[in-house]
């Protein structure tokens, strides 16, 4: 067994590359020797978001809290609230991130395919994101 106390990872800022605004990250576990799974609290202030990226074996999102949205290629803007579940499909172009005027909080849960966990893209634009 194995416990990780609270305050043992610290947060992380979320990089520049990867998000558009201020973003937070928590990794709550990382994948062990026999998985292939990492659980990461992603915090989103009003207005932050992903860049458009994909996951290899799909990536599973469960809102905590406040109002965010998703979309993936070609479909429209979702709106999700505390408790909503997203998947996106593996290799499925999507982003997803806080409302305009509500901060919003996920845990993201993703598996490593060889190696590969994320394939990161273009950022979301100001006016993809206010469609």
């Amino acid at each position: 067994m194995q416990i990780t106390r609270n305050g043992q990872i610290p947060s992380m800022k979320g990089p520049e590359e990867w998000f558009s605004g201020t973003v937070r990250i928590d990794p709550l576990y990382p994948k062990q020797k026999l998985t292939k799974g990492a659980g990461t609290l992603v915090t989103f202030e009003p207005g932050a978001r992903t860049a458009w990226h994909t996951h290899p074996a799909g990536q599973t999102i469960i809102i905590q809290t406040g109002l965010g949205w998703v979309q993936k290629e070609g479909g429209p803007i979702e709106e999700v609230r505390p408790g909503d579940v997203v998947y996106f499909e593996p290799e499925e172009k999507h982003w997803h991130g806080a409302s305009p005027e509500k901060a919003m909080s996920h845990i993201a849960i993703q598996e490593e395919v060889d190696g590969e966990v994320v394939t990161w893209m273009e950022h979301v634009s100001d006016e993809q994101y206010q469609k």
